[in-house]
């Protein structure tokens, strides 16, 4: 798959000006008449959950099934990247910022209130019974558990694949590669994109506003702080000043740091209310839960209540996947980027089985703990403040704790650390999409995306917009379901194809050097090159050798460049035109020496402990086997071998 010439600047024009046009005109439109804004986007969010919602659930249960599949298969052993990658981050640092950026937020609101409200006012059945308790944590677990993340997971899956593996730009358009080609660079490309920046900067615009009320609510609770419109618009403020410090200083230093931050405070309350609750009923909930839940999961998936019809779903499952698919674009991009070099298997159970164990363990520690104080211990003003203001039931939960002031605390501060990271990772996403898939950006463009966030937040808040775009956000899923299962279907053509091509290369590599002698392996294996001599090897040998080869096929009619690389490589590169091309290179590579290697008086080896191996590099990556030491002619056999198993690839593809 090629890619077009990098422009020049750091912007895409068209996906920048026309997404910042249209984001204005919305916010005018939401400010200046709110009312009629929410009434126009709500009656188009009604129609499609009164006339679409099959459409919904149906594509969250392809996803889930899809997703699981491509786990399972054979597939799971691609790597998102050359097959020589490693993973960019450690995995403490990939979860951190995997739970803050997906979910994060909504736990520290829904993980007290949510349970209580379907315990209260459950879909079918008798409220506030031990029936209603059991179904309430069923259904958290179902809106929280693994179809949220198998949605963030498809995105960043399909994104990651194409960016890392392919060369394609790390935008939302790229996903659209195996259905419509290199018009990913033209009109509809752009207008994915611009898509993609107008759903993040609303979704993460909303979240701050809404996000506000409900810290400030938490202040007024707490310290008496009044809740007014000055104060809310001081917090978004100081929420935007620190994202725009984290998102300048980068994603190593600013994000992945307070990612991390954040998750050790999480764990802490967790496990302080896990020690001040009914630790030993809490144990057995979550191996219940879950295991309710597991079993229910196929039928809960397909639920309409077609025939007992209620506007329950409406307002919860149906939302839950209308809001998670309209931000999959944000929280899949932003996987995708933090998830190079690992294999897709390694992948989807880091995101998919990781945050959702997490999440359902707080949401049954937080959930069942508040459940147990309204049905056995008579806390009847818990379930009066989740019913009258739902911001406030973690607060309300917390005073039933001892050292609730600093649990509180605790909880404040995670909160607007977790708004923090969600407006930073936002905004990186939102540079991303508008710089054409650059990753590393000037800081200017980084800072005005995080302050315009900001700017759409305080202007929604002070006209009473935040709803109206909170709706058209949601209703935005419909649309961006339809091209998620035609990503899904693209992703799935594609991964057919490099496990065909992984296959092929398998099968021939018993056979990679039968011509070489035996003696000559042997003396291959125990030696241990420095580089200079890999690098006369490379210029005296393989050099040579690739540019007979480039000489006959030249005469077959054939375009071939054989070039020097960086570090010396030689790359040995044939135009297909419209299909794959093959590259051939030979890297010089560094590895440590083994002690075994240097003499006990010989101290030059002891100084240089590195050694120099010739390994031989596809497009695919590296090939893990050193060809330092063969002849010319066995290393024109082997780039011959290469190139005819590419072809049987290329043959196979067609067929």
């Amino acid at each position: 798959m090629q890619t077009p010439t990098q422009r020049s600047g750091t912007i895409n024009p068209p996906v920048f000006y026309i997404s910042a046009a249209i984001i204005i005109t919305l916010v005018i439109f939401a400010s200046a008449a709110p009312d009629v804004a929410q009434t126009a986007f709500g009656a188009v969010q009604g129609w499609i959950m009164e006339n679409v919602s099959w459409f919904y659930v149906l594509t969250v249960a392809l996803i889930l099934m899809g997703i699981a599949f491509m786990a399972m298969s054979r597939y799971g052993d691609i790597k998102l990247g050359p097959d020589h990658s490693t993973p960019d981050y450690k995995n403490s640092s990939w979860f951190a910022m995997l739970f803050s950026t997906g979910m994060g937020i909504g736990l520290m609101f829904f993980g007290v209130a949510e349970p209580v409200m379907h315990f209260l006012t459950p879909p079918v059945g008798e409220p506030g019974t031990v029936e209603a308790a059991k179904e309430a944590m069923k259904l958290t677990f179902f809106h929280w558990g693994l179809h949220a993340w198998a949605i963030y997971a498809i995105v960043a899956l399909v994104l990651a694949f194409f960016c890392y593996r392919h060369g394609l730009p790390l935008t939302l358009r790229s996903a659209l590669y195996p259905l419509i080609g290199e018009r990913i660079y033209g009109p509809i490309g752009h207008a994915i994109d611009i898509f993609a920046i107008i759903g993040t900067v609303f979704g993460i615009a909303t979240s701050l506003g809404f996000g506000v009320l409900q810290i400030n609510s938490g202040f007024n609770y707490l310290f008496d702080l009044p809740v007014n419109e000055t104060i809310q618009v001081i917090l978004i403020v100081v929420a935007t000043a620190l994202a725009t410090l984290s998102v300048a200083s980068g994603l190593d230093r600013g994000i992945k740091i307070l990612s991390e931050i954040t998750l050790v405070l999480a764990v802490i309350l967790m496990l302080l209310v896990l020690a001040f609750g009914p630790t030993a009923f809490l144990f057995k909930s979550f191996v219940q839960n879950t295991g309710s839940y597991l079993s229910e999961i196929v039928s809960k998936t397909f639920n309409l209540y077609a025939y007992e019809p209620t506007d329950w779903i409406g307002g919860w499952t149906l939302f839950y996947w209308g809001w998670w698919i309209s931000w999959s674009p944000f929280v899949g991009m932003f996987i995708a980027r933090i998830s190079r070099g690992r294999t897709i298997r390694q992948f989807i159970t880091g995101v998919l089985l990781v945050p959702t164990g997490f999440t359902l363990a707080w949401m049954t520690v937080f959930g069942n703990t508040a459940i147990d104080m309204i049905l056995n211990r008579d806390m009847v003003e818990l379930a009066e403040t989740v019913s009258a203001d739902s911001s406030l039931a973690l607060f309300n939960f917390l005073e039933h704790f001892p050292l609730s002031s600093v649990l509180s605390l605790v909880a404040v501060a995670m909160v607007f650390l977790f708004f923090v990271t969600s407006a930073d990772s936002g905004s990186l996403v939102i540079d991303m999409l508008a710089s054409g898939g650059q990753i590393n950006t000037p800081v200017w463009q980084r800072i005005f995306w995080t302050s315009s966030t900001g700017i759409v937040a305080i202007a929604l808040l002070l006209s009473g917009g935040l709803t109206a775009l909170q709706t058209v956000t949601i209703a935005s899923a419909l649309p961006f379901s339809a091209v998620l299962l035609a990503s899904m279907w693209g992703l799935l053509r594609a991964l057919h194809i490099d496990s065909t091509k992984r296959m092929l290369l398998q099968q021939s590599t018993a056979s990679r050097s039968s011509n070489v002698s035996w003696q000559r392996r042997l003396r291959n294996m125990v030696s241990f090159p420095r580089r200079a001599h890999v690098n006369r090897f490379l210029d005296e040998v393989v050099k040579p050798a690739a540019e007979e080869i480039a000489i006959e096929l030249r005469k077959q009619g054939l375009e071939v460049e054989v070039r020097e690389g960086k570090e010396n490589r030689v790359q040995f590169e044939v135009q297909h035109n419209a299909e794959v091309n093959f590259l051939y290179e030979v890297r010089p590579r560094a590895y440590l020496r083994p002690d075994f290697s240097c003499q006990d008086d010989d101290e030059a080896c002891e100084l240089e402990r590195k050694y120099f191996r010739a390994e031989v590099h596809l497009l695919e990556g590296g090939q893990d086997y050193d060809i330092m030491g063969w002849t010319k002619d066995e290393v024109i056999e082997d780039i011959l071998s290469q190139y005819d198993q590419h072809m049987h690839f290329l043959h196979v593809v067609r067929e």
